[in-house]
């Protein structure tokens, strides 16, 4: 069988539903991963899948395929990613999400846990060589397909481990995004006072896009807010792994002020810990993690770059700039947009005014995701080239962790290569505006040494 190559992303299988995934390609992918899974001694996979349109269809052809290897399926049906990576913790070591994240609607795809780990690269492409070359080799008895609802046990688990001081009023936007099943009753559940919208799940997302990170996502959480008297703003994405806060001024708080809040509360109980973010994240993090009495580490962007690192020096929290927060003391290490909305409210209910708290937290000047175009594969070749040619006098910092990152006393500038799209990914902050100004205009400078024809666009998801 001959699949697009390109669906095989950094950190999960992506493409538009049904040109490039399909179902016979997901049922292949069962096969492959079922092998896979049984080398690796796991006996069961669990399934979900997010609301999308195609998901059934999808599923059902990614649980034939595990199945036709002996495995055992535990299909859990139409959950959240995190509830998929739940039942991966809890009712097997292994699974998979049919999920398009936040991806306009015709897109669908695959989100694996592997024997307890979220796995990318290599391992991605080494799935995408057994489905081309077909070298499976069947048992005579198919595995079972039986279905479980872990919605009860999911929502037992957050509500028994978070503590409200206070009842709170907040809004939820799910976007019609799988969220919206389950996010508001668990936060009743905790004891707040819930004004939902758009918590009916809708593959068409006939309201706005289920993605947090861009402001033009959270307008109506916004009005919400300033109609109502609820104090604060939840917004989910479309799978339900990355969460988004407004305060009660309409003020969005990006989830690297988000992980200082965070970084306070963990080291409070676990001093010394090393506490991960991602290139992408604030220069002020890092100080205030210092501040709390815990050691920063920035690292590589991606979900799964961050949960594999976090594993490997024992983290208890780790962050990204995209949303996704990993939460390690108390919860299983993977990332959870209700889980870190939980959290988020045990830690403001605390205070009497969450959003005197949220506004307090430090910032910088900042510009958006910044996007630069490229050719297929060039934009490692650029970053490649960066790291070759830069050279910034001190006081100025230079991290090549991921692309080219430049640190200086008043602000950072960064280019770095998408793993998910041929673009170069940007971003410029400064503690003045002039500062970030000027960083901008130094690292583009850089850009335009190696790709003359480099075009800034705000960054689309």
């Amino acid at each position: 069988m001959q699949i697009n190559p390109s669906i095989f992303k950094a950190y999960d299988i992506r493409g538009i539903v049904p040109s490039t995934i399909h179902e016979e390609m997901a049922e292949a992918l069962g096969k492959a991963f079922g092998m896979a899974a049984l080398a690796e001694g796991e006996k069961a996979v669990a399934v979900g899948r997010d609301g999308r349109l195609s998901g059934p269809s999808l599923s059902a052809a990614l649980m034939r395929g595990l199945a036709a290897t002996g495995i055992e399926v535990i299909d859990v049906g139409m959950v959240t990613t995190p509830m998929l990576y739940f039942a991966a913790s809890t009712l097997a070591g292994s699974g998979i999400q049919v999920t398009g994240s936040h991806n306009p609607k015709d897109y669908n795809g695959f989100k694996m846990v592997l024997a307890g780990r979220a796995i990318y690269g290599e391992e991605i492409q080494a799935l995408r060589r057994a489905i081309d070359g077909q070298d499976w080799v069947l048992p005579q008895q198919a595995g079972t397909i039986r279905q479980v609802d872990v919605g009860a046990a999911y929502r037992e688990r957050i509500v028994s481990g978070i503590k409200l001081e206070r009842p709170m009023k907040i809004v939820v936007d799910s976007g019609n995004g799988i969220a919206g099943a389950s996010a508001p009753a668990i936060f009743r559940a905790l004891g707040c006072e819930v004004t939902e919208l758009f918590s009916e799940v809708d593959g068409n997302f006939p309201n706005h896009h289920p993605d947090p990170s861009k402001p033009e996502n959270l307008k109506d959480l916004i009005k919400a807010l300033q109609n109502g008297d609820a104090e604060l703003g939840l917004a989910f994405d479309g799978d339900g792994d990355r969460l988004g806060i407004v305060t009660k001024d309409g003020q969005n708080i990006y989830p690297d002020r988000q992980m200082m809040l965070f970084a306070r509360d963990v080291l409070s109980r676990e001093p010394g810990a090393r506490i991960l973010f991602d290139v992408k994240c604030s220069q002020r993090l890092a100080p205030e993690i210092e501040a709390a009495g815990g050691v920063p580490e920035m690292y590589k962007t991606g979900h799964s770059l961050i949960k594999a690192r976090m594993k490997e020096i024992d983290s208890p929290l780790g962050g990204e700039m995209s949303g996704h927060i990993f939460f390690k003391e108390r919860w299983y290490g993977f990332d959870d947009g209700t889980y870190a909305g939980a959290r988020l409210l045990e830690i403001l209910s605390r205070v009497p005014d969450a959003g005197m708290v949220l506004n307090a937290l430090p910032t910088s000047f900042s510009t958006p995701e910044l996007n630069v175009a490229c050719k297929e594969g060039e934009p490692h070749a650029v970053v490649d080239a960066l790291i070759k040619s830069a050279k910034f006098a001190a006081p100025a910092k230079i991290s090549t962790i991921d692309g080219v990152r430049v640190d200086w006393p008043d602000g950072f500038g960064l280019i770095r290569a998408s793993n998910t799209t041929p673009v170069l990914v940007l971003r410029f902050e400064g503690h003045t505006q002039q500062a970030m100004e000027r960083i901008e205009g130094d690292m583009l400078a850089l850009l335009r040494s190696v790709k003359p024809d480099a075009n800034l666009a705000a960054a689309a998801h």
